[in-house]
């Protein structure tokens, strides 16, 4: 609820309408949201249909000039909307952009700024080249960690957890891809943005905070899969057959060892309360349990 009290709590000149889509979450919030926000349109699905399925239904009622995809786990600055709106019509060749977005610890959410992930970006970032070199271009294709994040800059991929995207764009590209349960489903909606002609602008004139999952934390056996599962599918729709079988197949490989060490590590986390897997909404970028609650904003 302090995602939707920060976009209420909005300074701007444009008008908004709050779209909420509940995945079937096991608690009161559905109740309480009505009540306590009932200029809100609230969606409720009776299970949980996922990420990307769940924004396509926000998105099929929206009426405004842009949709803000919006996790509910993040808090907008009060400047935020209008800065981001005002900046996306000075640059009509733009599809989407984003903003800056800060970690509860004050440092950078690295999926905020993001390349597309090649089979060697992938690589060196899954298999750490990427921290052992993190000025190389070379080996931060992926987060594009030698790019100041404090700069504005063209950039391939955004986060699910905020991005803003042109009416226009989404008429053309289509929305989210629903074979991605979760995770993936930004990715790919970049690359198809991209691939039909349209920018993606990183603009950190502004930011919001992004209350994410922590990593100590022993994460439900769906969400290491779903997670491993959107690399084989974004790699099998977009670059397999760019590559030969053997790359493809050291893709391949190289997902399933990464999967089998993400689940021996998870087995050796002691536990803590997380949410079940009906509780699980999220981008590629994400590794941490995602609230079963997603907002939107159409401006």
């Amino acid at each position: 609820m302090d995602c939707i009290r920060s976009v209420y709590d909005s300074v701007t000149n444009y008008s908004y309408e709050i779209i909420l889509i509940d995945n079937h979450s096991h608690d009161d919030s559905v109740e309480t949201i009505s009540r306590e926000f009932p200029g809100v349109l609230l969606i409720a699905n009776q299970e949980n249909v996922g990420f990307a399925r769940g924004n396509n239904q926000g998105m099929g009622v929206a009426s405004g000039r842009y949709v803000l995809l919006l996790n509910s786990d993040t808090v907008v600055r009060k400047d935020t909307l209008e800065t981001m709106v005002a900046f996306m019509d000075t640059r009509p060749d733009l599809g989407a952009s984003g903003c800056k977005i800060i970690l509860p610890d004050g440092s950078l959410d690295k999926a905020c700024k993001r390349g597309f992930p090649t089979p060697s970006a992938s690589f060196y970032y899954a298999f750490g080249f990427s921290k052992l070199f993190p000025d190389r271009p070379r080996f931060n294709g992926y987060q594009l960690g030698y790019l100041d994040p404090d700069e504005a800059y063209p950039i391939d991929c955004l986060v699910g957890a905020f991005m803003l995207v042109r009416r226009e764009t989404i008429a053309q590209v289509g929305g989210l891809d629903e074979e991605f349960f979760m995770y993936g489903e930004d990715l790919d909606w970049c690359y198809r943005i991209k691939e039909a002609g349209w920018g993606i602008y990183y603009y950190p004139e502004t930011s919001i905070v992004h209350l994410k999952g922590g990593s100590a934390r022993r994460r439900p056996f769906k969400i290491v899969y779903e997670f491993h599962r959107a690399m084989i599918l974004f790699h099998r729709k977009h670059y397999s057959r760019q590559y030969n079988s053997m790359i493809n197949g050291a893709v391949y490989a190289g997902v399933g060892v990464k999967f089998a060490i993400s689940l021996l590590r998870n087995a050796l986390i002691l536990p803590k309360t997380v949410p079940s897997p009906a509780q699980s909404l999220g981008s590629a970028a994400e590794v941490g349990p995602r609230n079963d609650n997603n907002t939107e904003v159409r401006l």
